[in-house]
């Protein structure tokens, strides 16, 4: 059974590297790991760490009000499709209802599009590249 958690930046590390940046040249260590304001989930399965998701404070100029992204979001491939990508975004949208936060978005590689329609998520614009990553779209959800 899957459970979700509060995690510190640190602990989101290992699977940042094996999954989002394994043989690509970019920093596992994102800008705003330790603000005050982040917060960091992972998604437990028999007490082993499965999957990560970062939220952090930015704001995105289409919307207006209080803001977050969702950063650095991934599961191990074994654990694919049991439920802990849904999870992780389901208790995100939760934490920021109660803070009063009116938009959660993010940068998706294309690949990620489909998961994020299916938890409500919206595209926003034409997509593009990221350096060394691959193309991208950015999505965005509305918490209220």
């Amino acid at each position: 059974m899957i459970k979700i958690k509060n995690i510190s930046a640190q602990e989101t590390y290992k699977i940042r590297l094996a999954v989002l940046r394994k043989n690509i040249d970019l920093p596992h260590k994102f800008q705003g790991d330790e603000d005050n304001n982040t917060f960091h989930l992972g998604a437990f399965n028999k007490g082993k760490q499965v999957g990560i998701a970062s939220f952090m404070k930015n704001s995105f100029g289409d919307f207006e009000g209080s803001q977050y992204q969702l950063r650095g979001m991934a599961t191990l491939p074994e654990v694919r499709g049991m439920g802990a990508g849904k999870m992780l975004i389901e208790e995100a949208k939760r934490i920021l209802k109660t803070q009063g936060v009116e938009a959660l978005w993010c940068n998706a590689r294309k690949e990620a599009v489909g998961f994020y329609k299916n938890v409500g998520f919206q595209t926003i614009g034409e997509d593009f590249e990221v350096e060394k990553v691959g193309p991208h779209y950015k999505m965005y959800y509305l918490v209220r």
